[in-house]
C-alpha cells in the first residue's frame, strides 16, 4: 500500500472519528437542554380549581395539586401517577374506577400540569410523588404498609423511585418503561438518563404487577420484559398481545380488574 493511499484511509478514519464524537456530544447536549420537552408534554388544564383539590407544598414554594377519592369500606389505598399527556381532571374517570373496585386513591399532578405550579422536570416529578406520600401517611393517617403505588407509562418513574424508598404494600406498573432515554435508544448510551427504573429494580424490595400491551408502539413491549426479568422480587404480570399504548384497559376487559384483585389479595 502507497504512502498516499494510507494517508487517504487515515483521513477517511480520522473523519468518522470525529463525527461520531460531534454526534454523541450533540446527543448529550439535546440530552441536557431539550429532553424535558419530549418527556413532560403537558396539556392544557383540563380542570379548575375546587372543594376536591388539595394543594401540597414543594420546597421552592411552588404548590401541586391532588385529587384524594376516599372510599371508607378500602384496605388500601392507591396512590397514582399518571402518564405525561394528561392531568387528574382527564383521568377522574379511570380513579373514580379504582374507588369503585374497592380502594381509596390519591392522585396528584407533576409541576407544570393541570393547576400546579411550576415546570415540569425529572426531579419536580420525584419530589412531587413523595409529598403525596407524606400527605397520606402525616396527614390522611394512612399506613405505608397498605399504600399501593400505581404508576401509568411516565409515572412508573415516580413509582419506582419511591417504591424503592418507602416500605409500601405493593406496586402496579401499567406500560412502564426501563428509563426515558431507552426508549428512543433501547440501550444506555449516555453517562445519564431520567427516570431510569431498572438502576433501581435491586433496591425494591415489595411485590408488583407489571401490566403492558404486546403493541405499544410508544414504550415498546421490551420495556416490560427487561423489567420484569430484572425484578428478582415477588412479582406477577398482565401482559395483552392485542394491547397497545393507550387502550389496555379495553383491551383486557375483565381481565385487567382481575390481575389487580388478584394481586392485591396477595399483599399481606
Amino acid at each position: 500500500m502507497t504512502r498516499k493511499k494510507r494517508r487517504m484511509i487515515w483521513q477517511i478514519i480520522n473523519g468518522l472519528a470525529i463525527g461520531l464524537v460531534v454526534s454523541y456530544l450533540g446527543l448529550c447536549l439535546f440530552a441536557v437542554f431539550f429532553s424535558d420537552r419530549m418527556i413532560f408534554p403537558a396539556p392544557e388544564p383540563s380542570y379548575t380549581d375546587s372543594k376536591d383539590i388539595v394543594k401540597l407544598p414543594l420546597r421552592n414554594g411552588n404548590e401541586i395539586a391532588t385529587l384524594y377519592l376516599e372510599n371508607p369500606d378500602a384496605k388500601y389505598t392507591i396512590l397514582y401517577s399518571h402518564g405525561n399527556g394528561e392531568d387528574i381532571g382527564m383521568i377522574r374517570p379511570f380513579l373514580e374506577q379504582l374507588r369503585d373496585q374497592g380502594f381509596s386513591v390519591l392522585a396528584y399532578d407533576y409541576p407544570g400540569y393541570g393547576i400546579s405550579d411550576g415546570r415540569p422536570t425529572e426531579q419536580g416529578a420525584l419530589e412531587a410523588a413523595a409529598n403525596a406520600f407524606s400527605y397520606l401517611a402525616m396527614i390522611r393517617d394512612v399506613d405505608p404498609d397498605k399504600v399501593i403505588l400505581f404508576g401509568r407509562s411516565l409515572g412508573s418513574g415516580p413509582s419506582w423511585a419511591l417504591a424503592a424508598k418507602k416500605p409500601v404494600a405493593g406496586m402496579i406498573i401499567d406500560g412502564g418503561f426501563s428509563s426515558t432515554f431507552r426508549v428512543v435508544t433501547k440501550k444506555k448510551i449516555v453517562p445519564w438518563d431520567k427516570f431510569d427504573n431498572l438502576a433501581l429494580v435491586d433496591q425494591v424490595q415489595c411485590p408488583i404487577l407489571l401490566m403492558h400491551g404486546g403493541q405499544d408502539r410508544t414504550v415498546p413491549f421490551a420495556h416490560a420484559e427487561e423489567l420484569f426479568t430484572a425484578y428478582d422480587g415477588p412479582k406477577s404480570s398482565l401482559f395483552i398481545a392485542e394491547a397497545g399504548h393507550n387502550n389496555l384497559v379495553e383491551a383486557a376487559g375483565p381481565r385487567y380488574w382481575d390481575a389487580i384483585r388478584q394481586f392485591t389479595e396477595s399483599l399481606k
